[in-house]
C-alpha cells in the first residue's frame, strides 16, 4: 500500500492576488487532492493507523471529509458507510456513490449525521472517522505546512497564513504545521461565513458555544461547535489567530473571481478565506494594526471542496442575489 494517500500539492505564485494585497501571495492547491480537498491527509492518515484491520469505516460528513474516507477505504479494500445530512447537495451524494460508498441521508445538519455515524460505529463494529475533532487528523493537515516550507526553501517563511474554519480540524493542522517548522509567531487569519461562525462566536464568548443552526450557505463550514482544541489555540499567547467574517454573498463573489482569475472552481467553504484577499479585509487589518505589514508572502490554503458544479453555483447565485 502506498506510504500515504494525499499528494504533495502545487504552491502557486497568484499575480493577481499579490496585485490586490501589495505582497507576494501564495497558493497551497489543496483542491488537487485526489478527493477534490486537503481532508484526504488527515484522513487518510487516520486511516493507516486505526482501519488497517477494520471491518469498515464509517464517517458523518456534509461533504468533503466523506469524500476522503470513501477514496481512502476503497484504496484499502475496506467499506465505507457515509452518513451525510439532508442538506448535502445531490451531486455529493452521487460522487460519494462513485468512490464505491454507501450513503445514508440522516438529520437536518451534520451534528444528526454525526450522531448516527457513532451509533453505527458502535452497534455494527465499524471504524468511526471523525471529520475534523482527533490528533490524528490534525498530524495528517499538518503536512501541507512541511511541504510549504520545502517548497519556499530555507530563510523564506510567510508574512501570514489564510485559512478557512468550520469545525476547526483545518486550522488545528496549521497550526500543528507551524509548530513543527519553527514558524508558530506566523499569524493566521481564520476565515468563516456569517451564519456557520462557530469559531468567531467562540472566540467573542471566550469559550466553546453552539450555534443554534447553520444559515449559511457554506454547508462545509457547518458546524455547530467548533473543536475545544481550535479554541484553546485561540486562547494561548504564542499564537496570533485573528477570527474573521465574511456574508455568504461575499464568499461567493470569491468563488467566482477566483474561477475567473486562477481557472480553479472551489466551494463557498474556501471562498471564505479567499474573500479576505477579495474583499480587502487583509489590508484593513492591516491598517487596524491587527496584522503587521507582510514581511514575507502571504499563505493562503485553498481547501478545495467537491459539492460544488457549475449547476450548484448557479444555484448559490440565485438563492443568495434574492
Amino acid at each position: 500500500m502506498a506510504e500515504h494517500f494525499h499528494l504533495n500539492t502545487p504552491l502557486l505564485e497568484s499575480v493577481s492576488m499579490s496585485k490586490r494585497v501589495g505582497a507576494t501571495v501564495y497558493l497551497k492547491m489543496e483542491n488537487s487532492q485526489p478527493s477534490g480537498s486537503f481532508k484526504i491527509r488527515g484522513i487518510g492518515h487516520l486511516c493507516q493507523q486505526l482501519a488497517t484491520q477494520s471491518k469498515g469505516v464509517v464517517c458523518s460528513s456534509g461533504g468533503n471529509a466523506g469524500m476522503a474516507a470513501a477514496y481512502v477505504a476503497r484504496k484499502m479494500g475496506v467499506p465505507a458507510t457515509i452518513i451525510v445530512p439532508s442538506s448535502s447537495p445531490q451531486l455529493v451524494v452521487q460522487r460519494l456513490q462513485d468512490e464505491g460508498a454507501t450513503v445514508k441521508i440522516v438529520g437536518k445538519v451534520w451534528d444528526d449525521a454525526n450522531a448516527e455515524a457513532l451509533r453505527l460505529a458502535e452497534t455494527e463494529g465499524l471504524t468511526y472517522v471523525p471529520p475534523f475533532d482527533h490528533p490524528l487528523l490534525w498530524q495528517g493537515h499538518a503536512t501541507m505546512i512541511t511541504e510549504v516550507a520545502a517548497s519556499l526553501g530555507p530563510g523564506v517563511k510567510p508574512g501570514a497564513v489564510l485559512v478557512s474554519v468550520g469545525g476547526g480540524g483545518l486550522l488545528c493542522g496549521v497550526i500543528q504545521g507551524l509548530k513543527d517548522t519553527g514558524w508558530s509567531d506566523v499569524p493566521i487569519i481564520a476565515m468563516e461565513t456569517v451564519g456557520a461562525d462557530c469559531f468567531n462566536a467562540a472566540v467573542k464568548a471566550g469559550k466553546v458555544v453552539t450555534l443554534d443552526d447553520i444559515t449559511s450557505e457554506a454547508k462545509c463550514l457547518g458546524a455547530k461547535t467548533v473543536c475545544t482544541k481550535a479554541f484553546e489555540y485561540s486562547q494561548r499567547s504564542e499564537f496570533t489567530i485573528i477570527s474573521e467574517i465574511v456574508t455568504d454573498q461575499e464568499a461567493l463573489q470569491a468563488v467566482e473571481t477566483f474561477l475567473d482569475e486562477e481557472r480553479v472552481l472551489v466551494e463557498m467553504a474556501c471562498g471564505a478565506a479567499l474573500a479576505a484577499v477579495y474583499t480587502g479585509l487583509i489590508r484593513r487589518l492591516q491598517e487596524e494594526g491587527r496584522l503587521p505589514s507582510l514581511l514575507g508572502p502571504l499563505l493562503v490554503i485553498v481547501c478545495g471542496g467537491s459539492s460544488v458544479d457549475m449547476k450548484q453555483l448557479a444555484t448559490l447565485k440565485h438563492k443568495l442575489q434574492t
